[in-house]
């Protein structure tokens, strides 16, 4: 019964603000504020107010939200257990199943992917210029790094 009756006065104070700065001629305020001010009313006309005031009163619905809150903090902690570890188990063990060395056949005497290609031999770095040349060493870099 007061939240009602503090939402009608809250609403008649916001309709009055709404009033006054029409009357000063900044309709779209005055617009804006009045519609602010016709919420409490709806909550109020739609019985929100009232299962929110009987919700805040209620030692089991307390209980509710401490049980709802529960259940959110473990879930959260099982995510954040889940994602660390890498996924769920049946990825993990997919996974595992990977990492595991297969066998070969005793008859294999070379690896299947064919013979092993060797990079090619780098020419040999060429002398150094005198040691009074400022961009020796900027070449240098250059040559190692194939520029």
């Amino acid at each position: 019964m007061i939240a009602e009756t503090v939402c009608s006065a809250a609403s008649a104070a916001g309709l009055g603000i709404a009033a006054v700065t029409a009357y000063r001629k900044r309709f779209l305020s005055a617009a804006r504020i009045a519609a602010y001010s016709l919420v409490p009313v709806g909550l109020v006309m739609t019985g929100v107010v009232g299962w929110a005031a009987d919700t805040a009163f209620s030692p089991m619905a307390w209980a509710g939200f401490v049980v709802l809150g529960g259940a959110w903090l473990l879930f959260t902690g099982t995510r954040a257990v889940e994602r660390r570890r890498g996924g769920t188990r049946k990825e993990r063990r997919a996974a595992r199943a990977s990492t595991q060395p297969d066998a070969v056949a005793p008859t294999a005497s070379a690896p299947s992917l064919g013979p092993a290609v060797r990079p090619a031999t780098r020419p040999a770095a060429a002398p150094r210029a005198k040691s009074g040349d400022d961009f020796s060493d900027i070449e240098a870099i250059l040559k190692k790094h194939g520029i």
